[in-house]
């Protein structure tokens, strides 16, 4: 088949690259870059983000603006959490900032102590000065007490009072401790009693009995123990209880366990002991009877004589008015009455006398006090239970088997030598042989994996940055790489020129093709050189036959 054509139509050469987009191209490949760059940036952003830490918690409203005025003056970046107060800056600063805040005063608390001494004015009255002291002492306690680590915050109260020399009995002082204590923790007996101290030691005069500790619920845990039997147990003696009962129990276990295996015993002891404290006094005297020697502890011996008057007696006369004549005193006879006359009764041996002696004899007597000692044990209870015996039988089938009772009686025997068995004072023991229940152990609690919450925040970091990577592979390859590969691909021929050309036989169907000469070689030459061009030419014959 052969065809002519008086002219050749060829497509005009079209514009190459981004030119050549149309306009809605052109700025559907400008957004798909910016929001590639934009989520670039996100991702570097979010990568170099700083890890926050706690700076401060539980700060007042006071204290917290300052800390934030300071942070912003210092060009520090902070998080602020209503829960709980908190301040959170990155974490490679939190120790630089937090003392270069203590340089400049904060945190203050909302507890002041000596330092309210510090800014004492011109003309302070006493009344002011001893109302500062008090303060002062109240926020020096609190921060003490406060640096426990169950206590959250704590508040003292002092009465204090004013010293007066008139008065015959002075006013003792007193003080009360409120405790605020962190959440799922407890103040135990033990630092009760060691704040109760704290306080009363560091006030003068001030009984431990009279400070109150209180927490933020109202209960009263400072006990007051004035010694009386109705207030039962203090915590030392219950604690010496406790401790009897475990050393008991330990003592069992020691020496069952070897005999029935590990595991296979269980004791419980009750101590019945007595805290009671008593003293006697007995004052005992032996009498000075019979051949027991006698001391004389003092004597005393009184002895009077009386004779006749001394005056003139007898008949008047001459003999009367004589002188009385000399007295002799004897050595080892009674003593002659002075002025003694002749013929009267003294000179004649007359006379009337008294003696007296006391004597004083030591009496013996002992004195013996007598203070039994507190905590003795007064009745002692035990009771043990002993499994069963595991056995294995030719086939390896396990089972349980009761003790024997000599077995049984021989433990007993043990058990009863070693904690003190003593009958007199009434002591109980049992020894219970049976087989112990099994129980398969608890499957712990597994918390699903969407409420884990480290599975939470790995899941949200991962999803952040798949989500990055997802629209960014959206971007690149839905907007960007499409517009692209249109740039690189010419657009069809929309207009072309006409080329003069010379008759063209074009071979019939199944003749030879004419290979040289005239214009064949220049669509030869033109398909060689620009092979598209050429393609648009043929889909166009074809599209339009």
């Amino acid at each position: 088949m052969a065809a002519s054509a008086e002219s050749l139509q060829l497509p005009v050469t079209p514009r190459s690259g981004l030119s050549a987009l149309p306009l809605n191209r052109k700025l559907m490949l400008a957004a798909g870059i910016v929001a590639f760059v934009a989520i670039i940036a996100a991702a570097a952003m979010w990568s170099r983000q700083p890890d926050y830490k706690v700076l401060f918690s539980n700060l007042s409203d006071r204290d917290g603006g300052a800390v934030v005025a300071s942070l912003s003056q210092m060009n520090v970046p902070y998080r602020f959490s209503e829960v709980g107060g908190v301040i959170m800056v990155p974490a490679d600063k939190v120790h630089d900032v937090r003392l270069r805040l203590a340089s400049q005063g904060l945190p203050k608390g909302g507890t002041v102590g000596f330092e309210l001494m510090e800014g004492q004015k011109f003309g302070t009255t006493q009344f002011q000065e001893r109302l500062n002291y008090q303060r002062g002492l109240e926020g020096e306690l609190a921060r003490s007490i406060m640096s426990l680590a169950q206590v959250a915050n704590a508040r003292v109260h002092l009465a204090l009072p004013t010293a007066n020399g008139f008065f015959r009995e002075q006013q003792k002082p007193s003080a009360s401790v409120l405790l605020t204590v962190h959440p799922g923790r407890s103040v135990d007996r033990a630092q009760v009693a060691g704040i109760v101290h704290l306080v009363a030691s560091s006030i003068p005069d001030l009984n431990p009995r009279q400070v109150s500790v209180v927490d933020q619920t109202g209960a009263l845990l400072s006990a007051q123990n004035d010694g009386s039997p109705q207030g039962g147990l203090d915590a030392s003696q219950l604690q010496y209880v406790r401790s009897m009962e475990q050393a008991t129990i330990s003592r069992i276990l020691e020496i069952v366990e070897p005999i029935v295996g590990r595991g296979n015993v269980r004791a419980q002891v009750t101590a019945d002991v007595d805290f009671t404290q008593s003293e006697s006094t007995a004052e005992q005297y032996r009498p000075n009877q019979g051949n027991e020697p006698a001391a004389v502890r003092s004597q005393q011996v009184s002895e009077s004589s009386a004779g006749a008057a001394g005056g003139p007696a007898g008949i008047p006369g001459a003999l009367t008015n004589q002188p009385p004549g000399a007295t002799s005193a004897p050595i080892n006879g009674p003593a002659q009455a002075l002025n003694a006359t002749p013929g009267t009764a003294a000179a004649t041996g007359a006379r009337d006398g008294r003696r007296d002696a006391t004597t004083n004899y030591e009496v013996d007597k002992t004195v013996r006090v007598t203070r039994n000692a507190t905590g003795s044990l007064r009745r002692l209870s035990a009771a043990v239970v002993i499994n069963h015996r595991r056995t294995v039988d030719s086939e390896g089938k396990a089972s349980l088997v009761a003790l024997e009772a000599k077995e049984v009686e021989q433990i007993q025997a043990l058990v009863r030598e070693a904690i003190g068995f003593n009958k007199d004072r009434g002591d109980a023991l049992n020894v219970l042989n049976t087989p112990f229940t099994t129980e398969e152990p608890a499957k712990p609690i597994e918390t699903p994996l969407w409420k884990d919450p480290d599975i939470l925040a790995l899941a949200r970091s991962i999803g952040l940055q798949g989500g990055l990577l997802l629209l960014g592979l959206l971007a690149l390859f839905g907007i960007i790489r499409p517009a692209l590969k249109a740039s690189r691909t010419p657009p069809p021929a929309e207009g072309v020129s006409t080329v003069v050309a010379n008759e063209v036989s074009l071979p019939a169907p199944g003749a030879t093709p004419l290979l040289s000469g005239g214009p064949q070689e220049d669509l030869i030459r033109m398909a060689r050189d620009n092979p598209g061009t050429v393609a648009n030419v043929v889909r166009s014959w074809v599209n339009n036959e």
